[in-house]
């Protein structure tokens, strides 16, 4: 089978079109026959080293496949090696889904879909009537969380993006309004993924009892370091929030993901879907992601 590997860290060019065998399941494990593999940041942190975790090399990179399984049960599921024709995954980690689901919208809600909700739900305990504000507003999570936040009974939601296109979409999704920092008015609950620059123009525009949650370095640049004293004036808090250990908590993950998609099933969630690449163009993938040139929800196909 084909398979994308890297055996170095470095950056998208690491990522090299490999021949492998087929992977065996073990005991309580089913095959799946890939259709669709998600891309997300986490996969460019794995190729060029900074990841919360490391690998052990060589690896390969991917966390979400939708699939068939050997009796034909078209299915969602977490993966490790996910960039590749075939993978083994627990029998209890397989999610059914409709034939009619695109497989861009499940994978959607896999990786960005259950962390929108738990960045809300979990981390900023979002209260009815606070204001929001979602950086990366157009990105998989962004647009998710721009959505959700509505729908979880936000007052107001406001969307920071990096384009005037990328505002657009956000505001069709149901922003209120764009960011623009210093805020007029202070926020309630703000959620960054960029880091850098934006994490401390965002510290500034945090109202009294705020929370910043910090999920992601995309700008891949050092925050200023946060004074104590300074959360302290306001009685507020910045949250750093990691999906991988949410998802082993009880009831992090099954009823989270069933909940979206259902929400999607009733149109009440529009899942954004972006490019997608053939799986041996992951490495043009990556490179688009990292310059910002995409939309919503990348995949790869095999």
């Amino acid at each position: 089978m084909i398979a994308i590997r890297f055996d170095r860290f470095g950056g998208p060019e690491v990522l090299e079109t490999v021949e492998l065998p087929a992977p065996e399941p073990q005991p309580g494990q089913v095959r799946i026959t890939v259709e669709a593999v998600g891309v997300n940041f986490a996969d460019t942190h794995q190729t060029d080293g900074s990841y919360l975790t490391a690998d052990l090399l060589p690896h390969i990179p991917g966390s979400e496949v939708v699939g068939r399984t050997p009796d034909g049960r078209r299915v969602l599921a977490r993966v490790p090696g996910g960039y590749a024709e075939q993978v083994v995954a627990p029998e209890a980690a397989l999610v059914d889904i409709p034939e009619d689901l695109p497989a861009a919208h499940a994978l959607a809600l896999l990786t960005q879909g259950l962390t929108a909700w738990h960045l809300l739900r979990t981390a900023a305990r979002l209260a009815p009537g606070e204001t929001v504000v979602v950086h990366a507003a157009a990105g998989g999570v962004g647009s998710l969380a721009v959505q959700l936040a509505r729908r979880f009974g936000a007052g107001r939601v406001l969307a920071q993006a990096s384009t005037p296109d990328k505002c657009r979409l956000a505001l069709e999704l149901g922003a209120d309004g764009i960011a623009e920092y210093p805020l007029s008015d202070k926020a309630d609950v703000i959620l960054d993924a960029v880091g850098g620059p934006l994490f401390d123009q965002a510290l500034d525009s945090l109202g009294l009892s705020g929370r910043l949650v910090t999920y992601g370095n995309a700008a891949r640049t050092p925050s200023t370091p946060v004074d104590p004293a300074r959360l302290s004036r306001l009685n507020a808090a910045v949250i750093g929030f990691w999906l991988r250990p949410t998802l082993s908590a009880p009831g992090g993950y099954t009823a989270p993901l069933r909940e979206l998609l259902d929400l999607t099933a009733r149109g009440t969630l529009r899942p954004v879907t972006g490019p997608s690449y053939p799986l041996t163009r992951a490495r043009r993938a990556h490179e688009d992601l990292l310059a910002r040139r995409t939309t919503g929800k990348v995949t790869l196909h095999p």
